[in-house]
């Protein structure tokens, strides 16, 4: 009787036990499945606009060299960069590349006497993203390169074009053996330099302008996104996160897993989500598209950013963005953070997010312009500084100070890259209404000596609006883009978009050129409208209707003269 007993509950608990499979098999989302309501899911709402990866990778800076150790620089945003790259590189096919060592040619001695242009990407660029740019094509060992610089160039004893890859690590260079290039292509662009400042090479490759160059302190209005905006864009479910204070001020989101640090009064972010794995690490170019992917989902772009090129060490987890405020790069300076996304990623999750919340507004307030030192000044203040030996660029930036009333002053200074990646303020620009003396190379302006017989424009020539016609200078040719040369002659652009010189006496001698992108000239600068001595100073920018705009001083106290600061 036991036995039989045994037997029925043995079954029982089977036949029970196969009941119980079957519904989680089968039948479980219908027996009790969570549907989440309006109220405890949160849609995250688009913040900024949306980017690409194509959209982030170009050259930091172009390098003409047009012979007879004569040289010029083009920054981002400028006029003949964007026709340069944008119009006669990008796109271009580079096939059959091959490896040889670098020290094979005299580098230097074509860097002085052959004319071409060098494209560079600072730290380096991996082929992989650089193939958004052109069309590439070698072998494997090639395709795994970081390419640091690329050199197109055209030999004096020879009517073809050579372009070479250079490796970040400075041991390989690449040739490729058939380029998408003519010899006429290599012309146009050491045309462009022609009537652009010159720029000499010091001993170790760094790039300084001859004399002063005309910049522009700029000031912004700006919006701000709110810390809950980004709790909200960063959190799916608003009902588990709690918002808390730390002894610093700091507000802090988090919901267990992922949290939102608010910092400088709510004007910057920290994210952190210890959930992602870390196990392996991911290629650079896979880190790059997930980070390009993750900001377009939580905060969009503010504005023109370019991919930070990463030191071996640090590409494997970090990916950092920088901002542009028109051709110059914004260069980051303790206590205000501003300028820079960076992230860190593990298994291409995003672990870390550090951006700032503001959005400058499309139109400037106010602008004045400033000169940056070149020459001599520049030179000297270079190997004075303690860590020249360490020094691997130097470049014009911004500073950017915030003032009242939700704005943001940006100061031009020059800054220098250390060779671990560091970056530091080495000058600030000469102060506000400095005029440097005038060339001896250059004839002055029209109507004789301005005041202090300084030029208003960069190059020493006076800027758009102030001919003797009193037309601004992207009037004189058909396609809105001329500049008058130094001797006296009008250069500009031919229908074919080539560099040209006119007939003289076209216009007034050592006009400016105007700017497409509405930054003053042709390196986004600020002339000096009038000529006669004593006359007030007017800063302009020609903005993208052709329109002359009048910058408003504003009333900061300037910096010193020779003021330095670090990033760090």
């Amino acid at each position: 009787m036991m036995e039989r007993a045994k037997t029925a509950v043995l079954i029982a608990l089977v036949a029970l036990s196969l009941l119980q499979s079957y519904l989680l098999a089968y039948s479980m989302p219908g027996l009790g499945a969570t549907v989440r309501s309006e109220q405890d899911y949160v849609n995250a709402e688009p913040l900024g606009v949306s980017s690409s990866v194509e959209g982030v990778i170009f050259p930091e800076e172009l390098v003409l060299h047009m012979g007879e150790n004569r040289h010029t620089v083009l920054r981002p945003g400028t006029q003949f960069y964007d026709m340069i790259l944008k119009q006669r590189i990008a796109g271009r096919e580079f096939k059959g590349l091959q490896r040889s060592v670098a020290m094979l040619m005299d580098w230097e001695e074509i860097r002085k006497n052959e004319m071409g242009i060098e494209l560079r990407f600072g730290n380096g660029v991996p082929v992989d993203l650089l193939q958004k740019m052109l069309k590439l094509e070698g072998d494997l060992l090639f395709l795994n390169e970081r390419i640091q610089k690329i050199w197109i160039l055209k030999l004096s004893d020879s009517e073809e074009v050579r372009a070479f890859f250079f490796s970040s690590d400075g041991e390989n260079v690449y040739e490729a053996v058939r380029a998408d290039l003519t010899v006429r292509d290599v012309q146009d662009y050491v045309g462009f330099g022609e009537h652009l400042p010159p720029y000499r090479m010091t001993d170790d490759g760094l790039y300084i302008p001859d004399e002063p160059i005309q910049a522009a302190e700029m000031v912004y209005p700006y919006e701000m996104y709110s810390p809950e905006q980004m709790q909200r864009s960063l959190f799916f479910d608003s009902s588990t996160t709690k918002a808390i204070v730390d002894r610093s001020g700091s507000e802090i989101f988090t919901d267990g897993k992922r949290g939102l640090k608010v910092e400088q009064n709510g004007m910057w972010i920290s994210y952190t989500n210890s959930a992602a794995g870390q196990s392996r690490d991911f290629q650079f170019s896979e880190n790059v598209y997930a980070s390009v992917d993750f900001i377009n989902q939580h905060g969009g772009w503010d504005g023109s950013h370019r991919l930070m090129s990463a030191t071996p060490a640090e590409e494997k987890k970090y990916v950092s963005f920088r901002k542009y405020v028109e051709e110059y790069p914004i260069i980051d300076y303790s206590p205000f953070r501003y300028g820079y996304m960076r992230l860190t990623l593990q298994q291409g999750v995003v672990t870390e997010y550090s951006r700032s919340l503001l959005t400058l507004k499309p139109k400037w307030e106010a602008r004045n312009p400033r000169w940056l030192q070149g020459g001599e000044t520049l030179e000297n203040r270079l190997a004075s500084y303690a860590k020249r030996d360490q020094v691997a660029a130097i470049f014009p930036a911004l500073r950017a100070n915030p003032l009242d009333n939700s704005r943001l002053q940006f100061v031009p200074v020059w800054a220098v890259r250390l060779k671990d990646g560091t970056e530091e303020i080495l000058l600030e620009a000469y102060p506000a209404g400095y005029e440097p003396p005038p060339s001896v190379d250059k004839p002055e302006g029209p109507g004789g000596e301005n005041g202090d017989g300084a030029p208003a424009g960069q190059d020493g020539s006076e800027v758009e609006g102030t001919s003797e016609s009193g037309s601004a200078t992207s009037e004189n040719s058909p396609d809105g883009v001329s500049r008058n040369g130094q001797d006296g002659s009008d250069f500009g652009l031919g229908s074919d978009g080539t560099a040209q010189e006119l007939e003289p006496g076209a216009g007034a001698s050592g006009a400016e050129l105007a700017s497409a992108r509405g930054n003053g000239s042709e390196d986004g600068q600020l002339g000096k409208a009038g000529t006669e001595a004593g006359e007030q100073e007017d800063a302009y920018s020609v903005g993208a209707n052709g329109e002359t705009d009048s910058g408003q001083p504003d009333d900061e106290d300037r910096d010193a003269l020779d003021g330095t600061g670090s990033s760090q």
